[in-house]
């Protein structure tokens, strides 16, 4: 699946500037001052989720060991403006030559997307850098997609951290790791968050689902008649939810997924009451910071959904479609009983949840005392452990990596 669209001739300038790159790597000195550390993730769009949590991390503890660099898409300028250090373009000549002199990468969605465009087909040209995937979310709702251009990236990965034992157990015995490639460090971004904080009151609501593959290449016309568009369309537009939030003083904000992008003015034309509701584009927010200011989550299958159990806050999983979902996708969750939080499968359910957090006073997550069957460490210390994990063979000390 094609997750960004191919310039003209890009697989010919890819091979150029890889083969280039591969070449002038073995004619400099092999070694370097310091140790080559590349990090990207959400396609180099964005600097969000655990790839920047570990950059972040990276960048205070260890700028003196390592030389660091964030890989970006150049088409973007928030590494300007946020004014991270060591930028590097995605797809530059400089990109590809960082990669075959790295002694680690680390991405958070795709090598071929987040380090070195295209590497897929070249992979096995770098021997010698560690390769880990520090995940996007706790691998359990989605079944993994394995497509062909995936398998030779994930044979070379060296590390598949897991947040917890339960998910190294996915990663093992459903995608076929070896145990020896997935040390339980936490997940990085939990770091960021406070750990069980219900907000003494719920008032602002982020509403955010995830995307669906069939919803890819429609038309105009067939995403709105879609099942998505419909049944989101319904909820926000129900009498007894936009009640809830008037009631309430609530605010309720909508972001799309970015694979989502050319449906964004569809939701945007609803005419829903705007002091209420407010439709945001993925481009223009920072998820990190509306998880943080969020008192609550709707969603249907995002793994976000698992920060708001880790604050105690609430969820809703509105899952409309949730047959079409496990036939297309499927989960390794039970739908039906491993959902940490409120379950509603058709819009009234949907709204009764809402009354049920909202008039009934309950800001915290029912389900809450459940999150230690999935995530092994709340001591803010998981960057810390993959960290560690990784630098072993360098020297340093680490703290005990299950």
């Amino acid at each position: 699946m094609e997750l960004k669209r191919k310039r003209p001739f890009q697989g010919l300038t890819t091979f150029i500037k890889t083969a280039g790159a591969y070449l002038a790597a073995g004619l400099l000195p092999r070694r370097v001052k310091k140790p080559i550390i590349l990090v990207g993730g959400n396609l180099g769009e964005k600097y969000e989720d655990n790839a920047a949590a570990f950059h972040e991390y990276l960048m205070a503890n260890f700028r003196e060991r390592y030389s660091i660099h964030w890989m970006y898409d150049p088409d973007t300028d928030y590494v300007e403006k946020k004014g991270i250090e060591d930028g590097v373009p995605l797809g530059s000549f400089r990109n590809y030559l960082l990669f075959f002199r790295a002694a680690y990468t680390v991405h958070g969605h795709s090598l071929m997307y987040d380090i070195a465009p295209g590497i897929d087909k070249y992979i096995f040209w770098n021997k010698k850098t560690t390769m880990v995937h520090i995940s996007h979310g706790i691998e359990c709702f989605k079944k993994i997609l394995i497509m062909p251009e995936d398998v030779p990236l994930l044979e070379r990965c060296d590390v598949f951290n897991c947040a917890s034992r339960y998910e190294r157990g996915i990663k093992r015995d459903e995608w076929g790791m070896p145990e020896q490639k997935l040390p339980v460090t936490g997940m990085a971004r939990f770091d960021r968050l406070p750990y069980n904080s219900p907000a003494e009151k719920v008032r602002d609501i982020l509403f955010m689902m995830t995307w669906r593959e069939t919803l890819m290449d429609l038309s105009e016309e067939d995403f709105m008649a879609s099942d998505y568009f419909r049944a989101t369309e319904g909820l926000l537009k129900n009498a007894e939810f936009q009640r809830l939030l008037a009631d309430h003083d609530a605010r309720l904000k909508v972001v799309l997924h970015p694979f989502m992008k050319r449906f964004e003015n569809h939701f945007k034309r609803l005419g829903i009451d705007s002091t209420r509701m407010e439709f945001r584009t993925f481009d223009d927010i920072s998820i990190r910071e509306e998880i943080h200011r969020s008192d609550m989550l709707i969603t249907d299958y995002s793994s976000i959904f698992w920060d708001f159990v880790y604050m105690n806050r609430p969820v809703i999983f509105f899952t409309f479609d949730q047959e079409a979902f496990l036939k297309m996708r499927g989960s390794y969750l039970d739908l039906d009983k491993d959902l940490l939080g409120y379950k509603a499968r058709i819009i009234e359910e949907a709204a009764g949840a809402l009354a049920t957090v909202l008039d009934g006073g309950n800001p915290g997550n029912p389900r809450f005392p459940e999150l230690s069957e999935y995530v092994d460490f709340t001591d803010g210390k998981n960057c810390e452990r993959l960290a560690f994990h990784m630098f072993a063979k360098d020297g340093h000390a680490a703290p005990a990596v299950r």
